[in-house]
């Protein structure tokens, strides 16, 4: 709770660049001071957030070392769902509390998880780069087929993660006829009602999509064991966290036909650099990357604004919403 008495609270913005620049908040009902930063390092994150009761962050890591130079530090709102680069723990000791914005990115990220699916499916980036290369008109035939195209309706939808947007992408993925399994958490020996064992799930699915959250239990759930694990034909989609996926497997089983394509929306590093495995092998006609927008449909904008200040409202007032300590 933030008192009413005394100076106005500072509430600075760490990585404001990271959300659209036409977006806009609601305004706070009390008197605050906000400053916004564009983008901030690691070596910046203690001098700008001196004096600071709450700190937005979306993906700027608030780690241990960070917070303990912090005292005036009483709230941390994360600008997404995903919070892995908070250090939790640190914070529930030391009584500042952690929030993020929950529900803004349905339905845009099953929409994008859908059509990941539906482009792997028919090998649309295959086709279109053979016609780019001019294959179509060297033939004498009014079509070709150079890459297998299969359908989606009769098809397995495996989900790890079965949260809201996990839920929202097995609704979508049930009215286009497809059949939906939900996997138990990996290493867990009795299923819960409505799950599959991992493993079953690995294995019998036809399209895998991950929306599981990132921590040291699912760090690389999909490695190179699960990846040979999976159905030739199948294909797997990340719009979850990039370190659910072994980035280095994964090349090496497109490559090698493991799997039949793969969609990644997010990568172990963000921006990523020309050493990460699928940046450097991006022109595989069976891989698809997009930069982290599977969440960014217009619609979403003003969800995570209104959701944010909500946040923020609720702790002043004394009330939790949204809270992970």
């Amino acid at each position: 709770m933030i008192e009413s008495v005394g100076p106005a609270p500072r509430i600075v913005f760490l990585d404001r660049a990271t959300l659209p620049t036409n977006m806009t908040f609601p305004a706070l009902s009390f008197n605050h001071q906000w400053t916004d930063y564009p983008k901030t390092t690691k070596d910046q994150v203690v001098e700008r957030l001196q004096g600071a009761t709450i700190a937005i962050t979306n993906k700027v890591v608030l780690d241990r070392e960070s917070l303990s130079q912090l005292p005036d530090l009483k709230l941390i709102v994360v600008a997404a769902t995903g919070f892995n680069n908070i250090d939790v723990s640190f914070c529930k000791d030391r009584g500042i509390a952690v929030t993020n914005v929950q529900g803004y990115s349905t339905p845009s990220v099953p929409e994008h998880v859908i059509a990941m699916m539906f482009a792997l499916k028919r090998n649309l980036k295959g086709y279109h780069n053979d016609i780019a290369a001019g294959e179509w008109q060297r033939t004498d035939n009014f079509c070709f087929f150079t890459h297998p195209i299969s359908d989606v309706a009769g098809s397995t939808l495996g989900v790890i993660g079965a949260g809201e947007i996990g839920q929202a992408t097995a609704n979508i993925a049930n009215a286009l006829g497809m059949n939906i399994v939900f996997a138990e958490r990996q290493g867990q020996k009795d299923c819960r009602a409505g799950y599959l064992p991992f493993e079953q799930v690995i294995e019998i699915s036809d399209v895998l999509t991950l929306h599981c959250p990132l921590n040291e239990q699912t760090r690389n759930i999909i490695g190179r064991e699960e990846l040979m694990a999976m159905k030739r034909s199948a294909i797997l989609i990340n719009t979850g966290r990039g370190g659910l996926v072994d980035e280095a497997a994964l090349v090496d089983a497109l490559k090698q036909g493991d799997i039949a394509g793969a969609g990644v929306d997010v990568l172990t590093k963000e921006p990523p650099d020309t050493s990460n495995p699928l940046i450097a092998n991006m022109t595989l006609p069976n891989l698809l990357l997009t930069p982290h927008v599977a969440w960014g449909s217009e619609s979403s904008f003003p969800k995570i604004a209104k959701i944010l200040i909500g946040n923020i409202s609720a702790f002043a007032q004394g009330r939790q919403q949204n809270r992970i300590v």
